[in-house]
């Protein structure tokens, strides 16, 4: 397989055939419009998208720990596919301990169709329940997004157009 195809590199050689087919006949990015839209979501600063994650976290984790803060992150490195974090920050304060969660999500969301936020979204708020990426973890985010597998397959294919646009 060709390496424009590093983010779909664990799916199956007939999946990857079926991608290149579509990436070297020009069309991939016609596909992704086709599917998702040109529209662009209004979730453009950290304040809306901190009320975006804590609408889906109230409505399926109301239970789990408060996120403290949730913010585009232009330092996050899709090269080396990190797309969003989860990071838990504990300080003592007087006699207890105090602990505060953060969602990091890559600023390419802010361009993205708005599933593919949703999916990250998702994704990283699973792991204030979930800690590993394991059967349970993958489980507890297609409760959350019943097309989550989807939206992980398409968003690899988009990450590949975008990287296409930015090689050309």
């Amino acid at each position: 397989m060709a390496a424009t195809l590093k983010y779909l590199a664990g799916y199956p050689d007939a999946i990857q055939s079926q991608a290149e087919k579509l990436i070297h006949s020009g069309r991939l990015g016609d596909w992704i419009l086709q599917r998702y839209g040109q529209q662009p979501h209004g979730i453009q600063n950290d304040k809306a998208l901190y009320e975006y994650a804590l609408t889906i976290k109230e409505r399926y984790m109301k239970h789990a720990a408060p996120l403290s803060r949730v913010y585009y992150d232009n330092k996050l490195n899709v090269i080396k596919q990190t797309l969003g974090l989860n990071t838990q920050i504990s300080r003592v304060q007087g006699g207890k301990l105090k602990s505060k969660n953060e969602l990091r999500i890559a600023a390419l969301f802010r361009e993205a169709p708005e599933p593919f936020l949703r999916m990250i979204v998702v994704h990283e708020l699973a792991h204030l329940k979930q800690k590993e990426h394991d059967k349970a973890f993958y489980l507890f985010c297609q409760h959350m997004e019943p097309v989550y597998q989807e939206l992980d397959f398409d968003l690899r294919l988009y990450l590949t157009h975008q990287e296409q646009l930015a090689g050309k």
